[in-house]
């Protein structure tokens, strides 16, 4: 596909390389010298210099050829005008980063009026994250699928937990009363492994598992993992981000206290959040932490700009005890040194605009009614989660599993049939109207049928 991005920041060189890796021709347009000049040695794509509103720098671009535009610059404004004018010019879909909370209610009307189609708000998706990985205190990730009624949670296994040490075929076997989850993928030694039923977790293992809402909860209070609520949450940092956060926890009658060290902004929160305790001071301060009651917490965020300040704010809420600590980063090369120093949970809203510009790609590109519906990147990118919705053109439908070619560097995780979750056997089928969520260590699969073949 041809595909323009406009704004080459962080956000747009990430999704300029994944879809570079992909396949798919990229031309970027970016009105910073140095920015251009660093992307053309680096980057196996067309740079423009310019600003990608004005007609002729997006004509230069081709736009009128154009599959995709997608316009990630630091203005939310500037990326309503981009999608406008490169629709009117001929591209066929526009792709529109919008972060401010001001636009919320008119959200639906712009996206409209602008000729919009497909709007991501990366730190409102990052909180709803955040706010399903507080249910359990000993989790990295919780990803959901079939509009939330499948959840992918991935932890840390343990001596005593009941399944390190024992084969796959073996753990139900000798728990026959072990709510049954699917045993997804495995982290091991920064590796993605798709495990069959002789593979044996061993202790410090990252495992993901996958099962409906009420089975994975009833799993990890069965293997010890005990899940306990949190009625308070401190945060640092008054971003979009926390913003949204607090918002959603508010819902949830959970507590929120806030640090934000900018007077200005701290006191736009108090009116802007009324039922939030705004700090306003220093949240690196060790002491402003301690007197504002960091250790009486169930819950530790930090959400700061500066990665720097999250890591070592957040490990000192981890040497203070706090029970849930989770840590925004936006350097991937920083998360195995996170994991390492013992912050597992880390949240990322570069890699969930990321996956959702990818997976609006793939089923753009794809043109079919088995192109992927929700994507998520698991193991550093290494594998994905992928939610296909089945329907009875498919060649496979009705045909038990067992009789099915599927790749092998596949898996079938989970079937949802309306309101009934099926981690599938050999004899189970696909059915139309099914969700189906597969594993893959293969990137870029945009359609059900490129996994699954009749023999």
């Amino acid at each position: 596909m041809q595909i323009i991005i406009v704004g080459a920041g962080k956000m747009g060189f990430a999704v300029a390389n994944s879809l570079i890796n992909e396949g798919h021709n990229v031309t970027v347009i970016d009105n910073n010298e140095s920015v251009v000049d660093r992307g053309e040695n680096t980057m196996d794509a067309l740079f423009i210099r310019g600003n990608g509103v004005r007609v002729d720098v997006l004509k230069e671009a081709n736009v009128e050829n154009a599959d995709i535009v997608i316009a990630t610059t630091a203005g939310d404004e500037i990326n309503m005008l981009v999608c406008l004018t490169a629709k009117k010019l001929g591209a066929q879909y526009a792709i529109a980063r919008i972060r401010d909370p001001e636009y919320l209610e008119s959200l639906s009307f712009l996206q409209k009026e602008m000729f919009m189609d497909y709007v991501i708000n990366p730190e409102r998706s990052t909180a709803r994250e955040v706010s399903r990985m507080l249910r359990f205190p000993f989790v990295s990730g919780v990803e959901t699928f079939a509009r939330g009624r499948v959840e992918m949670v991935d932890f840390r296994a343990a001596e005593g937990d009941g399944i390190a040490g024992v084969a796959l075929k073996d753990i139900y076997k000798n728990r026959k009363n072990l709510p049954q989850v699917l045993f997804c993928t495995v982290e091991r030694d920064g590796e993605a492994i798709i495990p069959k039923g002789d593979f044996v977790i061993q202790p410090g293992d990252r495992v993901y598992v996958a099962g409906d809402v009420n089975t994975i909860t009833a799993f990890f209070r069965a293997i010890g993992k005990g899940v306990s609520a949190i009625r308070s949450v401190m945060m640092l940092g008054g971003g979009r981000l926390s913003f949204y956060l607090a918002q959603i926890l508010q819902n949830m009658h959970i507590k929120v206290n806030m640090i934000e060290i900018q007077p200005e902004k701290a006191r736009t929160l108090s009116e802007m959040l009324p039922n939030v305790n705004i700090i306003q001071g220093d949240g690196t301060d060790q002491e402003l932490l301690e007197s504002e009651g960091l250790t009486d917490m169930d819950a530790f965020i930090t959400l700061s700009n500066r990665d720097e300040e999250n890591l070592m704010t957040g490990l000192y809420a981890v040497h203070r005890g706090v029970k849930r600590v989770i840590v925004k980063s936006s350097r991937e090369n920083y998360s195995s040194i996170m994991k390492n120093m013992g912050l597992d949970s880390i949240v990322s809203t570069l890699n969930v605009a990321v996956n959702n510009i990818l997976r609006t790609v793939r089923t753009r590109s794809s043109r079919s009614s088995a192109a992927v519906v929700r994507m998520y990147r698991l193991v550093n990118g290494k594998a994905e989660a992928l939610e296909f919705l089945a329907d009875n053109k498919m060649p496979f439908i009705h045909v038990p599993l067992k009789e099915l070619n599927i790749d092998k560097d596949c898996l079938i995780a989970v079937i949802v049939r309306g309101n009934k979750v099926l981690v599938p056997f050999g004899n189970d089928t696909i059915e139309s109207g099914d969700s189906v969520v597969i594993i893959s260590k293969r990137t870029g699969i945009s359609t059900l049928d490129e996994v699954i073949h009749l023999r």
